[in-house]
């Protein structure tokens, strides 16, 4: 089979929030030619911070991909947003990368949002180099930092340059690998043992006294990067380009080049959306293998439809070029499919790598218009934002006429009405954000349902709810015969239950938990297809009655750092928002609280952190998972639509037959 012929890297910026990701890009891509002159972030000209929102506040809201070459290659790069409220940006791309830069800032260290990304980084196994950025700022430490990567991100972490000067007088990093007699040869020794220790050959020549020449020494750096056994670190002050063109021979020497097949089958993943005012929908394609060409019909895998390509496009902030062609390995805009979605699969599933779960929307809000004349332009942006986002999960409850949103938190929603604004010229406000709970069975439990009544109409199902283990999601099985409920049916109700747990007792989604049917009963005469659409809500929720439900909250892990003096006073406000953490850790006058706490006590904690310590003290949060509520405490949610418990008012609702 013919390999792609095309020296390639696919790599994913990633950082903590003001860490440097987009001026790093920037200088990438004037150092390599790509662009003319230097754009900048504070300026609002930087090349991926192309939306208007972007440019106005300074922050990437948005991945964004664009492409240069340096050396022999072509990079594939995508500049992430560091802000944890856009995390699903960040999920996204990190589906698509063979490899990854993480930029830490020389002065902050490692903060929340890196240490969620690295975990990522690790559950993919994807190679990283580790970039020191702002070594020029007053208070940059490299060995800090070095330290607090080792710490908190992974002790393998090995310098391939020594910082040379420090704060404003620092110059750049020394090539460990180079000639310089000024280079540190304790510095250059430790790299080499680390190389060296992870292989016993190697090891033993080295032991021995053995020659081995600089050049083996890199190729055995590379493919230790390669494995993930290793992770190079390198020093840098990309406000002033400094270190940008030593970072980017790293990409080129120490990433993988992206494995690809061009003869195999069609096999590619959707990873981002975007509208074009002429082309449409462009849906931004990772293909793993084989080729798309203009006007190639391709198949949907998860869709199962087939839609033609009308044009496939590098898209570089606001330049485009209409290459023609989409080979495997590569990333670029195709334009023509109009129904596709994000995730969704081109072509076979074979060689597309596994989605990762990092953002976890915690809060819900309700949308609100101007004036009657502008909701149903509301509707139509959100719709259009949501598949660009598709965790914002809009609810449109039509006979309600209210818009709700899930939302990682308030950033998020100063965008979203900065967006709406502009690119839609609407002027919404949001409900107050309350925190998205979930319900989960309390005991095992039957849920049973005769839908017989008014004909015609035939559905008998009877399900066994169990309680799962935390985390588990749901579980489905069937264990009624093809004889007694015909496969379509059965597929039929397999559909509907995930969509019947969507709301409970409480009006929260149900999760973890086993769904089994037992049961199953249709007629030759009276029985519709729909008649177990319309019978499974009911039978699920009869079964959660019997069962009851109890309610989770979702957790946030914290790291908490403030003066001492302010000590006492954090850990009683931790006690009252029912927080559990370790032993504070003084460190030169301040100290560090970690631990765990609900979401819902602590929505406005930052704001009081920052007003009693003076702006001294910081907070790092990120999700924990969902753990179950004291039993003292109750929340509803407002249930859309009919509850399947009330089965006569609610069978005339889907007949559409219920007088309002």
């Amino acid at each position: 089979m013919a390999k792609t012929t095309v020296v390639r890297r696919n790599v994913g910026v990633f950082a903590h929030v003001d860490a440097g990701k987009t001026t790093t890009t920037e200088h990438m891509l004037y150092e390599s030619g790509q662009i003319r002159a230097l754009g900048s972030v504070d300026a609002g000209t930087a090349q991926t911070d192309w939306l208007d929102v972007e440019r106005e506040r300074g922050i990437s809201v948005r991945a964004a991909t664009t492409t240069f070459h340096w050396r022999n290659a072509a990079i594939n790069m995508v500049d992430t947003p560091g802000h944890v409220d856009f995390l699903s940006e960040v999920e996204r791309s990190l589906h698509v990368m063979d490899g990854a830069v993480l930029i830490v800032s020389a002065v902050e260290g490692v903060q929340a949002q890196t240490e969620i990304i690295w975990q990522a980084l690790r559950s993919l196994n994807i190679p990283t180099i580790i970039y020191v950025n702002k070594m020029d700022r007053i208070g940059a430490d490299a060995d800090t930092v070095l330290l607090g990567i080792r710490k908190y991100l992974t002790a393998h972490a090995v310098p391939i340059q020594s910082p040379a000067g420090r704060e404003d007088s620092f110059l750049g990093g020394q090539d460990l690998w180079g000639a310089d007699p000024f280079v540190p040869e304790e510095e250059r020794k430790q790299l080499i043992e680390a190389i060296a220790e992870c292989d016993e050959g190697l090891l033993e020549r080295y032991l021995n006294g053995e020659n081995v020449n600089v050049d083996e020494w890199k190729l055995h750096l590379t493919a230790l990067t390669h494995r993930c056994e290793l992770f190079p670190v390198l020093f840098g002050a990309s406000s002033k380009g400094i270190g940008v063109s030593a970072l980017m021979d790293a990409i080129v020497d120490y990433l993988p080049d992206p494995s690809g097949t061009l003869d195999a089958p069609l096999s590619g993943i959707v990873f981002k959306i975007e509208r074009d005012k002429t082309m449409g929908r462009m849906a931004y394609v990772r293909l793993f293998n084989g080729i798309i060409h203009n006007r190639d019909v391709v198949f949907n895998d998860t869709l199962g439809v087939e839609e033609k390509v009308t044009q496939i496009r590098k898209v570089d902030g606001h330049k485009v070029k209409d290459t023609g062609m989409l080979e495997a390995g590569d990333i670029a805009a195709v334009c023509g499919m109009h129904r596709v979605r994000i995730g969704d699969v081109l072509g076979c599933r074979a060689g597309v790598k596994q989605a990762m779960r990092l953002a976890v929307p915690l809060l819900t809000v309700q949308v609100h218009w101007a004036n009657e004349q502008d909701y149903p332009r509301t509707v139509a942006a959100l719709q259009e934002l949501a598949d660009e986002d598709p965790l914002l999960d809009l609810q449109w409850l039509q006979d309600e006429r209210e818009l709700h949103l899930k939302v990682m938190g308030p950033i998020q929603l100063e965008i979203m009405s900065s967006l709406l604004h502009t690119r839609f010229d609407l002027d919404v406000t949001f409900g107050q954000p309350s925190v998205i709970y979930k319900e989960t069975p309390k005991h095992e439990g039957e849920g049973f349902i005769a839908y017989t009544m008014p004909k015609p109409c035939w559905a008998v199902l009877r399900f066994k709810i169990e309680p799962g283990p935390c985390g588990s999601g749901l579980q489905y099985d069937s264990q009624v015969r093809a004889e007694n409920l015909l496969p379509q049916y059965q597929n039929e109700v397999a559909r509907r239950v995930p969509q019947a747990l969507q709301q409970g007792l409480h009006g929260w989604e149900v999760v973890d938990l086993k769904v089994t049917l037992i049961e199953g009963e249709h007629h030759v005469w009276h029985t519709h297809p729909l008649d177990f659409a319309v019978a499974t809500p009911m039978g699920i929720m009869d079964g959660l009655v019997n069962t009851e439900t109890r309610l989770l909250e979702p957790m946030l892990q914290f790291r908490i750092t403030v003066p001492e003096e302010f000590g006492g006073k954090i850990m009683n406000d931790l006690v009252q928002m029912r927080g559990v953490f370790e032993a504070p850790v003084p460190h030169g006058g301040r100290m560090t609280l970690e631990g765990r706490m609900p979401a819902a006590t602590s929505l406005d904690y930052p704001i009081k952190l920052g007003s009693m310590t003076k702006g001294c003290g910081t907070i790092a949060t990120f999700f924990d998972g969902y753990e179950q509520c004291p039993p003292d405490i109750s929340v509803t949610c407002p249930r859309r639509g009919v509850n399947p418990l009330d089965q006569s008012k609610y069978i005339l609702s889907v007949r559409k037959a219920l007088q309002s």
